[in-house]
């Protein structure tokens, strides 16, 4: 098998569960556990993910008899294992014996043990052991009939994402030689002529660690790069040593949804089964709209094959500054709201509540109150309700609309201070795009700028700040071939260089857009520039542009007042046989509905004529059934209008016309094929 065909996970359900510690519990409670875990129709726990100091107790001296325990007791009970290699922390001998693989901070600081990924990626010591632990397990585990997954480190990147040690100094230096080839080629392409940065030795070049101004912004950008491709190939260790030893066995890492300090698109490349942890806030009642735009990624990162929520919290969580807990309801619409998007199961860290350390106010399926708890209750109930939803294992999200993710963009917007604004936010333009499309009733795919594109009608662009040939190439062809695109401001400005494209922005975008950017025009702070659009006027508070439309573009809407009044803010062109827009300015929620709303029409997509953004309504499909999730994710009876006849996974009922759903309540709607997904909207009767 080639990274091309992906093994699937062994696992005939949804999954259910969570991470399971036993080593912080007596053996005792172990045969407990499972009998909870039946109750609660729990079928999978990962384990044992921070366990490596007490499988390898001393260098070379393996203590595998209590996880062959655990593992026999989990099996007899029919649970199957998500099993972690371990290697999300190294031990403290390994520390103290190597204190040079230890993650030194951007000051010069080295970092002590005492938390979790206390490593320097670089390190080749760390990278030795890894692949040394990762064997181990496969040797002895690899074959066991529970094993239904291999679960490699841990949420890669949360803690130390990124290391100036002296060995990351070194690994940067040999990275920068593969991709420049000479010092001529880097010290051209990092522009080196201004303020005096020629470098005349390899040996000279350092990570940007704290300056005395401001860094040169490709070295920036080239960090970034190097440090995510630092951690895929310490990923890739692993993935390459268990796929010798179990070829046939899936493989994942836990991904922490839309992240910037890691490439998803290159990781997902080499896993077999992409995997999430997701944790919206309770205390945001709008936190599940960013929730399914990062779901949205989750899903597409391997071409829209069902994906899986392997974390998420019961209750609250421990590390926020107030950690709220969810009201009754909460987990399971969060939890379906998954399992919409795309997710074959629904699992949590973590099973048993822990009584010590860092995480023990962390809320678990088992809370400290045991099976009284409100969290046991509520999972079990969650664990019943998925067996009802069977069919939809295996099916896809269907999406006409996909949103381009570009991690290049991202990183050069947020890494340097030598920006027009520091306003702009790569993050915040992408989730309010994803707002307006999703409060207009769809669910959004992600793509990388260069496509695929086929089986889209509308692909919107909220930044594409750093923009290549293959790009633009890319996005002219969807046009022509008859797609609607949508691109947002300050994009097509710089090349993977971050040298300004020659005629300055749109580049290579220029061609499909048929504009030029004169000049970025930011917002001053307590300031408001406005566009007018169809008889309204839309607030810009960040950014806007003096934009000059070519003999091809028409202009859609201008900016009323200001220096730029009567300028062009939103253009048009007929490209082909399809449409490009290019949006002008950073729009507030209510201006961007209106524009997503135009563009949508011109697609031939439909949109709500009234909006909630509490609403949502997500199409699972396999060859003949739509499974249409409808989810009511905030405070108040909502009254929709949905296809009559359908049938109601979770009540056991056809359905009429009209359908009432309660506070925090879903229905999964299940209805012949239709050749397009059904459309939901709010009844004219709800208030």
């Amino acid at each position: 098998m080639t990274d091309a065909t992906p093994r699937r996970i062994r696992l005939d359900a949804l999954a259910f569960g969570g991470d399971y510690n036993p080593d912080q519990w007596p053996e005792e409670v172990w045969h407990e556990d499972v009998r909870l875990m039946r109750e609660a129709g729990v079928n999978l726990v990962s384990l044992p993910v921070f366990s490596w100091p007490q499988l390898e107790t001393s260098p070379g001296v393996y203590d595998w008899e209590w996880l062959d325990r655990v593992i026999e007791v989990l099996w007899a009970g029919g649970i199957r294992i998500d099993l972690a290699t371990a290697t999300a922390t190294p031990p403290a001998w390994l520390v103290r014996a190597h204190p040079e693989m230890l993650p030194w901070d951007a000051d010069g600081r080295r970092l002590e043990f005492g938390s979790r990924q206390a490593y320097c990626p670089s390190s080749p010591v760390w990278r030795e052991h890894v692949g040394r632990m990762a064997r181990a397990m496969a040797e002895r585990y690899g074959q066991h009939p529970a094993v239904a997954l291999w679960h490699i480190s841990n949420e890669y990147g949360d803690h130390v994402a990124r290391c100036w040690c002296p060995e990351s100094a070194a690994h940067f230096r040999r990275w920068l030689e593969a991709r420049y080839g000479d010092l001529d080629g880097l010290n051209e392409a990092w522009g080196v002529n201004v303020w005096g940065q020629r470098y005349t030795a390899w040996t000279q070049i350092e990570p940007p660690r704290r300056a005395t101004g401001p860094v040169n912004p490709t070295q920036l950008l080239d960090f970034e790069r190097f440090g995510s491709d630092a951690l895929l190939e310490l990923f890739r260790i692993e993935v390459d040593v268990l796929r010798e030893v179990t070829p046939e066995l899936p493989v994942t890492t836990n991904f922490m949804s839309l992240f910037r300090e890691l490439d998803y698109w290159r990781f997902a490349e080499h896993e077999d089964l992409v995997t999430d942890d997701a944790y919206p806030d309770p205390a945001d009642p709008h936190a599940h709209v960013p929730a399914a735009l990062n779901y949205g990624l989750m899903r597409s990162l391997k071409g829209g094959q069902p994906w899986l929520l392997l974390e998420q919290a019961a209750s609250a969580v421990s590390w926020r500054d107030v950690n709220v807990p969810k009201a009754p309801g909460r987990m399971r619409v969060d939890s379906l709201q998954a399992i919409a998007h795309g997710s074959d199961g629904a699992m949590f860290f973590q099973w048993r509540q822990a009584r010590y350390g860092q995480e023990k106010f962390h809320s678990a399926m088992l809370g400290h109150r045991g099976e009284s708890s409100r969290s046991f209750q509520e999972t079990a109930a969650l664990g019943r309700e998925l067996q009802r939803l069977a069919a939809v294992r295996g099916t896809r999200v269907r999406s006409r609309v996909a949103l381009v993710v570009d991690w290049d963009s991202w990183w050069a917007t947020s890494a340097t201070e030598s920006l027009p604004s520091q306003r702009l936010s790569w993050l915040q333009q992408t989730r309010d795009w994803h707002a307006a499309l999703h409060a207009l009733g769809h669910p959004v795919d992600t793509v990388r700028a260069t496509g695929p594109f086929e089986g889209y009608d509308l692909v919107v662009v909220p930044n594409l700040y750093v923009t290549d040939a293959a790009q633009a190439a890319a996005l002219e062809a969807y046009a022509v071939g008859g797609g609607t695109v949508v691109v947002g401001p300050f994009s097509g400005v710089v090349d993977t260089t971050e040298k300004v494209h020659p005629g300055g922005a749109p580049g290579p975008l220029r061609a499909l857009l048929d504009i030029e950017v004169d000049e970025p025009w930011p917002v001053a702070d307590g300031s408001v520039e406005r566009i007018a659009l169809d008889g309204a006027r839309y607030d810009a508070p960040v950014w806007t542009e003096w934009i000059e439309a070519g003999h091809e573009a028409s202009v859609v809407a201008g900016f009323a007042g200001g220096v730029l009044d009567g300028r062009p803010a939103i253009t048009r062109r007929s490209h082909g046989a399809g449409t490009a827009w290019y949006l002008g300015a950073v729009l507030e929620i209510d201006g961007l509905v209106a524009v997503m709303r135009r563009a949508l029409a011109h697609a031939g997509l439909p949109a709500r004529d009234r909006t909630d953004p509490h609403l949502e309504a997500v199409t699972r499909a396999d060859d003949r059934t739509d499974y249409t999730f409808v989810l009511n994710h905030g405070p108040r009876e909502l009254t929709l209008d949905v296809p009559e006849g359908a049938t109601d996974l979770l009540a056991d009922g056809v359905v009429a016309a009209r359908l009432v759903l309660p506070p925090l309540g879903v229905a999964v709607l299940a209805s012949p094929r239709a050749s397009k997904p059904p459309f939901i909207t709010l009844s004219d009767t709800t208030e």
